[in-house]
């Protein structure tokens, strides 16, 4: 499987790029844990909210996709009009479209939009935005870069 390495400097300015695609107003974001969290720093930084909360799922084993996702940690929403969900990639979207669900269910008022930094066509469900279309196996610098060489 081919990879590309994704860096930082690429990273701050697809963040500067989505934060000007964003264009609906929103009370919270919630970052999917682990790709959304650095996505989710950088945002509630820039739109100055301290209303940043994590959500957890697990639906890879490495590079090997699970037959089931998990979803826990689901935190206290019920005060919020409008969330922002943020995920470094929405892949085949079985994550997103779970979380929605789960979600969903429990905060029924809550409109949900989503944000990623890459989006497979391919996917079940398209994020509100994305910045690129993944074609292959992105390794982020958050992944890598603190691993020895």
């Amino acid at each position: 499987m081919t990879k590309i390495y994704y860096p930082y400097t690429q990273f701050v300015s697809d963040m500067q790029t989505l934060v000007q695609k964003i264009d609906k107003p929103f009370d919270a974001i919630l970052c999917i844990a682990r790709g959304g969290l650095t996505m989710g720093h950088f945002l509630g930084i820039h739109y100055d909210t301290r209303d940043v909360f994590a959500i957890n799922s697990i639906s890879y084993d490495d590079t090997q996709k699970l037959d089931e996702v998990k979803i826990f940690n689901i935190p206290d929403l019920r005060d919020a009009k409008s969330v922002l969900i943020v995920d470094d990639i929405v892949d085949s979207g079985d994550t997103l479209l779970e979380i929605l669900r789960v979600l969903g269910e429990q905060f029924p008022s809550i409109t949900f939009y989503t944000a990623s930094i890459f989006y497979k066509k391919s996917a079940k469900i398209s994020p509100t935005w994305y910045i690129h279309e993944a074609t292959q196996w992105i390794e982020f610098f958050w992944e890598v870069d603190l691993k020895e060489k």
